[in-house]
């Protein structure tokens, strides 16, 4: 949800571009940060959002701003924008930033911008296109301060001020020895507080946590925000020191991650919103995700047809299917969005799949229980039948418990064959549920009422 002063601040930039109060409009973009522009492109037109960014005059900040911009977005406003203004932008930003978004461009475009790049600046990010996208390697920095191990503190404050003054991350020092494999890393405040003369290899940390250009940007998130570090430094095969991965970096990607899980427990396949917009392309996604729940319904219709003439004697025994269907959903959603977040995040590991199945099966128990009562008290006072009550009541306690069942074991049981345990949830879950939660409704109502 948008704050209020960004609410004020897009209603002010569309009221000036209503009156073509151009001079104040100048005045209040340069002035706004790019992340508060990019939540005030997101609402305007494409002509508008052209005219807002010819007038930014920090390059760094139309950076800044592409960035922060979806990824559609600031592919249509580089393809309308000057190759050479892009160009001047794209070398003023970090260069992980611009290879992702060079990556996101068509291969002519591309390589006509890293043509016209300087050497130094269009070589790093060259490299880096080199990389899968969801890597360290595709997410690293490759700036980034690297001494060696004889380099005094002396010699290292020195090189600081005079040769990396342009380096986004210069809380660590990473050390290196003649053939640049990481050997060690130093902070600021441990340089600063030791002789100057002490070299960096008598003081630096040797067990440093680093990651490989191909480990997935999820487990590189991970390892930062396990260990409470503000960049983690990326090794090749040889260990050698190549880039770092910052604490930003890692912000963006478990906001990522986060919105795809979301959207692929709720059945949309995780790229819908972020990969395209479009009817037909919408669509698509999620028509196969949707079929899962077609193919359950159809089975619960064939379900409660076989008990039709149950239902004709006792019509009443229509009544709680709803509630059932929906006790049972509910929890299985519940079990299986703890297990895939707690997967997510590490907090669970496959290893632990019995005790996470047991404990979520035991809540199913406990909660089926008291619904199961509450729903079988409400049976027996509308209707007036213990048989019916005791129906529903155990209904509803086989519903949940089962469903509490379902919804850890089958996302645990994804991750442990390395399949995203996040497919397992949405309607693969609930359908399953629902026809379960069906069959045994009936089952136990026709053995109690005798039908």
């Amino acid at each position: 949800m948008l704050s209020d002063r960004n609410k004020i601040l897009i209603e002010t930039i569309k009221r000036l571009l209503r009156r073509g109060a151009l001079t104040n409009l100048r005045k209040i973009v340069n002035k706004t940060h790019a992340a508060d522009l990019s939540n005030v492109f997101r609402s305007l037109s494409f002509y508008n959002q052209l005219k807002l960014f010819d007038m930014i005059e920090d390059v760094e900040k139309k950076g800044i701003l592409l960035s922060e911009l979806d990824e559609d977005n600031a592919v249509e406003l580089i393809e309308a924008i000057k190759l050479e203004d892009v160009v001047e932008v794209l070398e003023q930003m970090p260069a992980d930033d611009a290879a992702d978004l060079i990556g996101t461009l068509s291969e002519d475009k591309s390589s006509a911008i890293l043509e016209r790049m300087k050497k130094e600046g269009s070589q790093e990010v060259e490299d880096l296109l080199t990389y899968d996208d969801d890597t360290a390697g595709g997410i690293m920095v490759p700036d980034f301060i690297a001494l060696k191990e004889d380099t005094t503190a002396r010699g290292a404050i020195k090189s600081l001020q005079k040769e990396h003054l342009d380096v986004e991350m210069p809380f660590y020092l990473y050390v290196v020895d003649e053939y640049g494999k990481l050997v060690g890393v130093s902070s600021l405040r441990q340089l600063v507080v030791v002789p100057p003369d002490k070299p960096l290899k008598q003081f630096m940390e040797t067990n440093v946590f680093s990651v490989q250009t191909n480990m997935d940007q999820e487990e590189v998130a991970k390892i930062v925000a396990r260990y409470d570090i503000l960049a983690v430094p990326v090794v090749d095969d040889n260990n050698r020191l190549v880039g770092i991965v910052t604490v930003d970096d890692v912000i963006d990607i478990f906001r990522r991650e986060a919105t795809e899980d979301i959207l692929k427990m709720a059945g949309v396949g995780g790229e819908e919103f972020i990969e395209t917009k479009t009817i037909l392309g919408s669509s698509r996604i999620r028509l196969p995700w949707l079929f899962a729940s077609c193919i359950g319904g159809i089975v619960a219709f064939y379900i409660i047809g076989h008990f039709e003439e149950s239902l004709s004697n006792l019509v009443y025994l229509a009544a709680f299917i709803p509630v059932i269907m929906g006790m049972g959903g509910n929890i299985g959603t519940q079990s299986s969005t703890i297990v895939v977040r707690g997967l997510a995040t590490g907090r669970l590991n496959v290893r632990d799949i019995w005790p996470v199945v047991f404990k979520e099966l035991a809540v199913g128990l406990i909660l089926g229980l008291v619904y199961g009562l509450l729903l079988g008290t409400v049976a027996q006072l509308t209707y007036s039948t213990y048989a019916l009550a005791i129906a529903v009541g155990f209904a509803v306690l086989s519903s949940m418990s089962i469903a509490a069942l379902i919804g850890s074991l089958v996302p645990m049981s994804f991750a442990k064959i390395n399949v995203d345990p996040a497919v397992a949830t949405g309607p693969f879950v609930t359908t399953a549920i629902d026809i379960i939660s069906v069959f045994f409704y009936f089952q136990i109502a026709t053995f109690l009422l005798g039908i």
